[in-house]
C-alpha cells in the first residue's frame, strides 16, 4: 500500500486546497450516530409547531412564528436543555470566565470588572466569574446572559448540533436570566435569526416589523437607534407573554423587547448565522481580483472630486466586472463559501482520552463511525484523494477512496470490511490515521 502521510506531515494542510481539477467528488455532513435518541427533525420540531416544509415556505427568514407548549412535542418544555439549577451550577461551580457571561441593566452592558476576579489559590486568572458579585447584581435587577452554551453545556452541545443539521446553518446559544419585572435590553433587532425557548417563568415580548429587512452582520441596530425607537412606540405586530415550554421564531431584523413578569425568567436564544446572497457577492469580488482589467490603475492624476473624470473609469470597470461575472466558476465560488461557512459550525465533540485508547486497541473487528456533524468533501486528485474538512485538507493514496467513502457515508463500520484495500494491515493503517485526525470516532 502507498505510504499514508502522518498527521501534521506532508499531505495535510491547515488551509483548504483549491477546487479539484479531477473528476468525481462528493460533499456531505455526517449524521448523528446510529441509535441516537434525537434526530435533526426532532430538534426542529421542538422549536416550531408547524411542519418543516411549511416553516421553510411561510416563516424562514420572513415572519415570526409563535409556538405554544401544547403545540410542541415535549410537554416537559426545555428544562432538559438547561434548567435554573443548571444555570446556578454554571455561575458558581464551573469556573466560568468572560466572555461566557455578560451582565446588563437598564439596557446597558456592565463592565466585566464588576463581576469578575481571581479564583483563589491555583486559579489566579483575573477574569473568572465571582458568584457573590453576580448575586449582588442579579438581586439588584440585572439580567445575566450566559453565552456560548453550545460549546460548554453537554445537553445544548447535542441539541445545537442536531438543530444545526436541520437548518443547515451554524448556531449559537445564549441563556438569559432576568429578575422579576426586569428588562435586560431596550428594543433592538438582531442580525441573525433566533429561536427563543422559554424555560422557566413568564416573559412579555413585544415584536415590531423591521426598520431594515434582512440586515447584514455589518448593519447592527445601533446605527438606526432613532428609527428603532420610533417604530417601537407604534403598534406591535406581536404582543405576547411566553410561558414555560413556549417557543418563538424571529427572523433577523424584527424588532423585539422582553420583560420578565411576576417571577424570574430563564429563556434560551438559539441564534442562526445567516449565509446570504451578499456573501456570494463578497466571494465573487474576491475572485474578481484574478481579472487584470479590474486590477488596472486609474489614470494618472485622476480628479476624485470630479464625477465627470470618474464616469469613464466607472463605465469601463462595470463592463469589465460584468464580463468577468459571466465567466465566474460556480465551483470556485462554492469553495470560498465553504471556507467561510464550515469553520463556523464545529462537528460533535470528541473525547481525546477515549479516542487515544481506541487507536491503541484497534483491530480488524473494531467498529468506527464518522464524527457526527463533520462537514466533508472527498475529491480525486490524480494518484491521490483529497478529504476536505472544516479546518484542513487530508490527502491519501487514491486506493483509499472506496474505504474512506464507505466510512464517511456509514456503509461500513467494521474495520475488517473496508473495501478497496489489500489486507487488514492497510485497513488498520488508514483507520488509525482517520481516528488521529478526528474524522472517525469509536462506534
Amino acid at each position: 500500500m502507498t505510504h499514508l502521510d502522518p498527521p501534521g506531515g506532508h499531505g495535510r494542510s491547515a488551509v483548504p486546497a483549491p477546487p479539484p481539477t479531477a473528476s468525481a467528488h462528493r460533499v456531505g455532513v455526517a449524521p448523528p450516530p446510529a441509535g441516537s435518541s434525537r434526530t435533526s427533525a426532532a430538534a426542529l420540531a421542538r422549536c416550531v409547531s408547524v411542519e418543516p416544509a411549511k416553516f421553510a415556505a411561510a416563516h424562514w427568514g420572513q415572519t415570526p412564528l409563535l409556538s405554544r407548549a401544547a403545540e410542541l412535542p415535549n410537554p416537559a418544555g426545555f428544562t432538559d436543555l438547561l434548567s435554573p439549577a443548571d444555570a446556578d451550577e454554571l455561575l458558581s461551580r464551573r469556573g466560568l470566565r468572560t466572555p461566557f457571561l455578560r451582565v446588563a441593566r437598564d439596557g446597558q452592558l456592565l463592565p466585566a470588572a464588576r463581576y469578575t476576579g481571581g479564583g483563589g489559590a491555583g486559579a489566579e486568572i483575573g477574569d473568572q466569574v465571582l458568584d457573590e458579585k453576580v448575586l449582588e447584581l442579579y438581586a439588584g435587577g440585572a439580567t445575566l446572559v450566559l453565552q456560548g452554551l453550545h460549546r460548554n453545556w453537554p445537553a445544548l452541545i447535542d441539541f445545537t448540533g442536531e438543530l444545526s443539521r436541520a437548518v443547515g446553518q451554524p448556531l449559537q446559544v445564549n441563556a438569559y436570566l432576568t429578575p422579576p419585572g426586569s428588562q435586560g435590553f431596550a428594543t433592538h433587532y438582531d442580525t441573525h435569526d433566533v429561536f427563543v425557548l422559554q424555560v422557566d417563568g413568564r416573559k412579555h415580548w413585544r415584536i415590531h416589523p423591521p426598520v431594515l429587512p434582512d440586515p447584514l452582520e455589518r448593519q447592527p441596530w445601533g446605527g438606526r437607534a432613532d428609527e428603532v425607537g420610533a417604530t417601537a412606540q407604534g403598534p406591535a405586530a406581536l404582543d405576547v407573554v411566553l410561558e414555560p415550554g413556549d417557543a418563538l421564531y424571529l427572523p433577523r431584523g424584527w424588532l423585539h423587547s422582553a420583560q420578565a413578569q411576576e417571577s424570574s425568567s430563564l429563556h434560551l436564544t438559539v441564534g442562526v448565522r445567516a449565509l446570504t446572497r451578499y456573501a456570494l457577492v463578497e466571494e465573487l469580488l474576491g475572485l474578481a481580483a484574478e481579472d487584470r482589467r479590474l486590477r488596472a490603475t486609474l489614470p494618472f492624476g485622476t480628479d476624485l472630486a470630479d464625477p465627470d473624470a470618474i464616469e469613464p473609469e466607472l463605465t469601463e470597470t462595470v463592463e469589465a466586472l460584468r464580463d468577468w461575472l459571466l465567466r465566474a466558476d460556480p465551483a470556485a465560488v462554492a469553495a470560498r463559501l465553504r471556507q467561510r461557512a464550515w469553520p463556523a459550525s464545529r462537528p460533535a465533540p470528541i473525547r481525546p482520552l477515549a479516542q487515544a485508547a481506541a487507536i491503541a486497541a484497534l483491530d480488524a473487528d473494531s467498529r468506527v463511525g464518522v464524527r457526527p456533524g463533520l462537514r466533508w468533501q472527498l475529491a480525486a486528485q490524480g494518484d491521490r484523494v483529497a478529504l476536505r474538512l472544516f479546518d484542513r485538507t487530508i490527502t491519501l493514496p487514491a486506493e483509499c477512496e472506496p474505504a474512506v467513502r464507505a466510512l464517511l457515508t456509514g456503509a461500513v463500520t467494521r474495520v475488517g470490511e473496508l473495501p478497496g484495500l489489500d489486507d487488514d494491515a492497510d485497513r488498520l493503517t488508514l483507520t488509525r490515521r482517520l481516528l488521529r485526525e478526528a474524522v472517525l470516532t469509536p462506534a
